[in-house]
Formats: structure tokens, C-alpha cells, sequence
């Protein structure tokens, strides 16, 4: 399964992007679904998480207050809502999805998650 992850671009200090991401011929429901990026020089770090269906959003204290992540059960996909973005929030960002719950500790492992996508680049101008 190759997920579509769309919606990056360039924006300014302050403003806001939605990312999506499409998960074609794969349910939703019973999985952990998670956003993580990697900015030039630096590990990919996850930046929210909903580790099974029925789950409160797990964020990093880095975004938590202006990212948002959701899904559409019906339209098979993610979305990341980023709010009041910085410089420091320019990276590439990628969805993954994990088939079953993930326990706490395994959230922000990139190798626990079993299909990605295949980024889309986010650029935030000072």
C-alpha cells in the first residue's frame, strides 16, 4: 500500500497548511496513524499520532496547541492541520500508518509503522 501524502508548499512565519494523506485500499479503523517529518541534517522525528481507533491524539510538546491530526474513516485519509508554523517546522512531512494499536513507547519509532508516504515538503519563510 503506497500512501499520498499532498498539501505542502510555502508559506510564511504565522500562516497555516493542511497536509493530507490518501490510504488507498486500506480501512482506517483498528489502526495507529501518525505524521513525522525530517528537516535537512536531522532525524525524522513524529509530530502527532492516533495510536488506535478509538484514541485521543498524541502531539510533541514542539506542536502541541498548533497541530491537529484527523482522519476520515469514509475517505480513507489523514490530515495534519498546522497552525501558526515557523521556520523551524520547514521539513519534509510524512504519513504512516501501522496495521493494529501501537503501545506508548513504540509511537514515535518510525521502523513500528508499516506503510508511508511519500513526503511532501513543507517550507516555512522567516
Amino acid at each position: 500500500v503506497q500512501l499520498q501524502a499532498y498539501g505542502g508548499g510555502l508559506v510564511q512565519t504565522g500562516g497555516s497548511l493542511r497536509l493530507s494523506c490518501a490510504v488507498p485500499g486500506l480501512s482506517l479503523d483498528n489502526k495507529a496513524i501518525a505524521w513525522f517529518r525530517q528537516a535537512p541534517g536531522k532525524e525524522r522525528e513524529g509530530v502527532s499520532c492516533i495510536k488506535n481507533s478509538d484514541a485521543n491524539p498524541v502531539l510533541p510538546e514542539s506542536v502541541k496547541g498548533r497541530f491537529t491530526i484527523s482522519k476520515d474513516n469514509t475517505k480513507n485519509t489523514v490530515f495534519l492541520q498546522m497552525n501558526r508554523l515557523t521556520p523551524e517546522d520547514t521539513a519534509v512531512y510524512y504519513c504512516a500508518v501501522r496495521n493494529g494499536r501501537l503501545i506508548t513507547s513504540e509511537l514515535w519509532r518510525a521502523g513500528a509503522y508499516e506503510y508511508w508516504g511519500q513526503g511532501t515538503q513543507v517550507t516555512v519563510s522567516s
